[in-house]
């Protein structure tokens, strides 16, 4: 088959502008197309600070169920949070692992008591937790409790508890917490944030 020059031409410029128009959604078929759901349209969207580090990074947490009584709501995704202004959206690996680490088997859901010289744990619900704290805090406070020191001064010290603060809590709930504590007049008070 003889091809001028010309004749080359048209069929390259019929070729582009065939596909061009076919690109453009002017195809010649029918086509069967469907749009996907976007997977976060349904979900509920919680802010949360990532519990690792004392860096504090915002985080958006994704969960699917319809928050009737008797049902469980399931986290799905996590991502950064873009508005924070600590992470401005991004994640460290462990951050960006959040969701294994929410949707473990493993994971500890329920306060757990082992008994002196016991081997086993025993689950107790939050209330017991709650209270055994408050009454071993209130023992300790009680016996080792320093109201004045050896010129009786006021100064109203408790040495032998000290508290470990969170580090990816909010400056109000620091300042909260320090209130607290120092309230109670405990001086051994660290935060891994040094806040």
């Amino acid at each position: 088959m003889q091809v001028t020059r010309r004749q080359f031409f048209r069929i390259c410029a019929a070729g582009v502008g065939s596909s061009s128009l076919a690109a453009l959604g002017f195809a010649p078929g029918e086509a069967l197309a469907e749009v996907r759901t976007f997977k976060l349209a349904q979900a509920t969207e919680t802010r949360n600070t990532c519990p690792y580090c004392s860096v504090g990074c915002g985080l958006l947490m994704y969960s699917l169920g319809d928050k009737s009584k008797n049902t469980e709501t399931a986290i799905f995704h996590i991502e950064g949070d873009p508005d924070h202004p600590v992470n401005r959206g991004t994640l460290c690996p462990k951050g960006a692992a959040l969701v294994d680490f929410v949707r473990s088997p493993n994971r500890l859901k329920h306060p757990e008591y082992r008994a002196p010289g016991s081997k086993e744990w025993k689950r107790i619900s939050w209330d017991d937790a709650f209270d055994r704290i408050a009454r071993l805090l209130k023992d300790d406070r009680d016996k080792n409790f320093i109201a004045t020191n050896d010129k009786g001064e006021t100064v109203n010290r408790w040495l032998t508890t000290g508290v470990l603060a969170a580090s990816a809590a909010s400056n109000e709930t620091g300042y909260v917490t320090h209130k607290v504590v120092r309230s109670m007049g405990i001086l051994g008070f660290d935060n891994q944030a040094r806040v």
